[in-house]
């Protein structure tokens, strides 16, 4: 049948643009609006057969006539091609109808062409991706699977006493040199780093400071367009949502950060717990010296961590359970470990374990829930209610449904109500995240920086600087 279509396509094709004045003819598009041999069958039966001959072969169909036109725009045959693409569906869905028209969002669904976002998507030409983490870096190409290549982060890029300015601009052309690509050649979406916390004045100023220096870097190095984007944020658009909390399992901190329409919501504060990824790998290592289990070097006990150990849905009950289990590590052998294994994800329900003097993980988002609720920001409370983790630590098997069901047992009922917290997209979320906006059909369009804007804003700011109110973008 697919091939009867596309001989049907070359027979009306050929016979629209045969003889003829062609001057009479300037284009080769045929008015009728009959399907030809297939008017007689159902519509839904075409759109099943168009769908066997590909995208390509079925966008040519707009030029045989206006009833072919029609049935090849129609957004359910765009809808099953787009849902055999490399990402799935429902990111594809969310990007192009949240996120396509920029920020600040406009959610469109109605009047959408699948069609065109399609042929858009396939025409974007894909960014370069550099997600700084805190542990270490990862970059690579938005229309990658997944990051291409991982360095340190540029906080550990040259002399520590040395400018910013010089880091970065060595942390930026390390990595544009080992994916072997020119930085003028594709715009950039570069995460930026949860820091600065407060709402106060001066952290202000450095959040704006550090965005306008990453911003500086690349322009110097001739990228032409530049998104830039908090890596909270980043992470919440990988689990399809703007608003939420997102609590980031760091290298050396977790910071729990409440967003309500991709700006983060300093003013309710933004909670950080002195325990992160770092404190994990130590205290196993501690427990594994402990119980007279030795390792090679501190790479070992990561890799434990990260292949063995879960959080206990219920760490007392869990103690007297057999929970023995073994791995093999190259060069080093076979490990066994027992009761380190969830011991070790404890310490973020109880610090204390680990001499740690912070409040627990669930503490530290029942608290920022609770100002979320008290602080009204929104007529519906639901957008606080889903927690989003993130980072490689935030992988542990049972985080997720251990701290929803501790939030449930400290929250009120008024509070607790829809309470979701979803697992991280793997150990990369907030560079999904930035692969989700780097392959939008709209994109780099509103999403980007050019160097042109990036001086005219920067004139502006130095003239008004000491006249307006300092603003600030979360989001971007």
């Amino acid at each position: 049948m697919a091939m009867l279509l596309r001989r049907v396509w070359e027979t009306m094709s050929s016979r629209t643009c045969s003889t003829g004045d062609s001057s009479a003819r300037p284009s080769c598009t045929t008015e009728s609006s009959s399907l030809g041999a297939f008017d007689q069958i159902p519509w839904d039966v075409l759109i099943q057969i168009v769908k066997l001959i590909g995208p390509k072969e079925a966008a040519k169909l707009c030029v045989v006539s206006k009833s072919w036109r029609a049935l090849v725009s129609d957004n359910r045959l765009w809808i099953f091609f787009l849902q055999h693409q490399q990402e799935p569906w429902d990111s594809i869905f969310f990007g192009e109808t949240t996120l396509g028209s920029g920020y600040p969002y406009q959610t469109l669904v109605t009047g959408l062409s699948f069609m065109q976002i399609y042929g858009q998507r396939a025409q974007v030409p894909g960014s370069v991706i550099i997600d700084g983490g805190s542990g270490y870096c990862k970059f690579g190409w938005s229309k990658y699977d997944c990051p291409s290549g991982r360095t340190a982060t540029f906080l550990e890029f040259g002399n520590i006493e040395s400018p910013m300015y010089s880091r970065l601009r060595h942390f930026f052309a390390t990595i544009y040199s080992r994916m072997q690509v020119k930085p003028s050649t594709q715009p950039i979406v570069v995460s930026i780093p949860i820091c600065h916390y407060d709402d106060t004045e001066n952290a202000k100023a450095s959040r704006r400071q550090l965005k306008d220096c990453f911003q500086q870097v690349l322009f110097d190095l001739n990228v032409p367009a530049v998104c830039a984007i908090n890596q909270a944020t980043l992470a919440l658009y990988a689990a399809k949502r703007t608003s939420g909390i997102v609590v980031n399992i760091g290298f050396q901190v977790t910071s729990v950060v409440p967003i309500l329409h991709g700006k983060v919501m300093r003013k309710v504060g933004v909670e950080v717990m002195g325990l992160g990824a770092l404190k994990l790998t130590g205290y196993l290592r501690l427990l594994m010296q402990q119980n007279n289990i030795n390792f090679g070097s501190l790479y070992t006990v990561r890799t434990l961590k990260e292949k063995l150990c879960y959080v206990a849905a219920d760490y007392k009950a869990e103690l007297s359970k057999d929970t023995q289990a073994s791995l093999e590590i190259a060069g080093e052998g076979w490990f066994t470990l027992s009761n380190e294994r969830f011991q070790t994800g404890e310490i973020l329900f109880q610090p204390r374990m680990a001499d740690v003097r912070t409040m627990g993980l669930d503490q530290a988002v029942a608290l920022c829930m609770d100002h979320c609720h008290y602080a009204e920001l929104s007529g519906d409370d639901a957008w606080f209610k889903t927690v989003i983790l993130t980072g490689g630590s935030a992988c542990l098997p049972g985080l997720a449904e251990r701290l929803e069901k501790e939030l449930r047992g400290l929250l009120p009922s008024s509070i607790s109500n829809g309470i979701r917290v979803i697992p991280p997209y793997g150990a990369d979320t907030a560079w999904f995240g930035a692969k989700l906006v780097g392959n939008l059909s709209t994109f780099p369009g509103a999403w980007c920086v050019t160097k042109k804007q990036f001086r005219r804003k920067s004139r502006f700011n130095i003239m008004w600087r000491s006249s307006l109110p300092y603003l600030e973008d979360d989001a971007h």
